[in-house]
């Protein structure tokens, strides 16, 4: 996910602190992985010098002064950009865990073992998943039907790769000679 984007396009909505844009992040788009109030600043500081965003208004308060923070006319411009331009299919051709299978057959470890684990791990998030589906809202619930899509597919990998592990074996001490 693109922060800084997302960062405009909160800011569309309109005028917001710092704080208030983390908090609004965090709500919509971080139920995994919020972010830190560091990355905000650090991002708004980012958008501030390229012309995307500028401060508003800057409001005194209890510590330091609270920093308003608007979109400019180039940051909606790219906002519009970056919301129209399709995103690149992750083929995952760069798999960690096919690499850690293979050199697992390379060095004549147990890889149905790294597999069974990676299976067994993939079975509890999609428990987890499947419970904030069942008890979150609309937003939860469509967050966790696409990673659970996507565990799905790993999980059939999984298997697939399970049961051709001794061509594959065979494929991989061969290359290695």
């Amino acid at each position: 996910m693109s922060v800084p984007h997302t960062v405009l396009g909160l800011l569309r909505t309109g005028p917001r602190h710092g704080y208030d844009l983390k908090k609004a992040y965090d709500t919509r788009f971080a139920h995994a992985r919020p972010l830190r109030y560091g990355q905000i600043y650090a991002t708004l500081a980012r958008l501030q010098r390229d012309g995307l965003v500028i401060l508003d208004a800057e409001e005194p308060g209890q510590g330091p002064d609270r920093k308003r923070y608007v979109i400019t006319e180039d940051g909606a411009t790219e906002l519009e950009r970056w919301l129209h331009e399709t995103e690149e299919p992750e083929p995952y051709l760069h798999s960690t865990l096919f690499a850690k299978v293979v050199l697992a057959l390379l060095l004549g470890e147990d890889a149905r073992a790294t597999l069974d684990a990676q299976r067994a791990r993939h079975m509890a998030r999609m428990r987890e998943l499947t419970e904030l589906k069942r008890t979150g809202d609309t937003v939860d619930q469509l967050l966790s039907d696409h990673a659970l899509f996507h565990l799905e597919a790993d999980l059939r990998w999984i298997e697939l790769t399970a049961a051709r592990i001794d061509r594959l074996r065979t494929a991989v001490t061969a290359d290695a000679g």
